[in-house]
């Protein structure tokens, strides 16, 4: 295990960055806070580079797992509080480099993964969310997600606790326009489906089998008509009792999870 440095002063340079990195003021760093997700993160191949725990520290397994691929430094409670994202600390943050995946990876991933399906998740804004549908895409078995520019960074702290692990796992292409993923689901024979409220065709009435690009606009607004027109094919998710909409993370989970009960017949 490398060797523990302590840290006392709230000035100390380190603390500054790491600081910066949590509010994502760093190009190229992500943070990660609390035992379930650094636990994660060490059972991924991600880059971590700073370990940062409280004197309270108490799991000796998580802080030797660091230890092994990190440097360490050692805060009194109340300092490691001024870096925390969190109200109840749990006393270990992990500062890790930001992963770059490209679209050759989800190519790889179309063929072996139990969905033939990739996410692309056009201008959703709100991290929760994104976090909430990396994770129920993830648990249906998808080969990939896509985000476009203008979406929430899905690294962001409160992407990665709502995502609970599954952005370290699943592979994720960032900030790609909605006619370049359109252009790269032609080009790798992917059907492009997309979700509005008004569309006659029912997810449940569609072939999920077949190897497409779904596609989910903002919380707000869904998505343009222009971009509803080049899509393949529109479909509803058919709601009772005047209720107008629902969660998008709620909604990637009906689709999805039909999709993978098609798969399993």
């Amino acid at each position: 295990m490398n060797r523990l440095q302590k840290i006392t002063s709230r000035d100390n340079p380190s603390l500054v960055k790491v600081r910066k990195i949590r509010d994502g003021k760093v190009p190229g760093k992500i943070f990660v806070e609390g035992q379930r997700l650094a636990a994660e993160a060490l059972r991924s191949r991600l880059t971590i580079t700073d370990c940062f725990v409280a004197e309270e520290f108490r799991n000796r397994e998580l802080l030797r797992e660091a230890g092994e691929r990190s440097r360490i430094s050692e805060l009194p409670e109340k300092l490691f509080h001024s870096i925390a994202d969190t109200q109840s600390p749990q006393g270990i943050v992990l500062i890790a480099e930001r992963p770059q995946c490209t679209p050759a990876a989800i190519e790889g991933s179309l063929t072996s993964s139990h969905l033939p399906m990739v996410l692309y998740l056009s201008e959703i804004n709100n991290p929760s969310n994104i976090g909430a549908v990396l994770r129920t895409a993830e648990a249906a078995g998808v080969a990939g997600v896509i985000t476009s520019r203008r979406s929430a960074d899905i690294y962001s702290t409160k992407a990665l606790r709502s995502a609970m692990g599954a952005t370290f796992r699943l592979s994720v292409v960032e900030n790609i326009f909605f006619d370049d993923v359109l252009k790269w689901a032609g080009d790798h024979e992917l059907i492009t489906t997309a979700t509005i409220a008004t569309a006659e065709l029912s997810y449940a009435e569609l072939n999920w089998k077949r190897p497409r690009l779904l596609i989910f606009g903002s919380e707000a607004h869904g998505l343009s008509i222009n971009h509803l027109e080049a899509v393949t094919e529109r479909i509803s998710i058919p709601l009772e009792n005047d209720v107008e909409s629902l969660n998008l993370a709620v909604s990637a989970g009906i689709l999805l999870f039909e999709a993978k009960r098609q798969a399993r017949t």
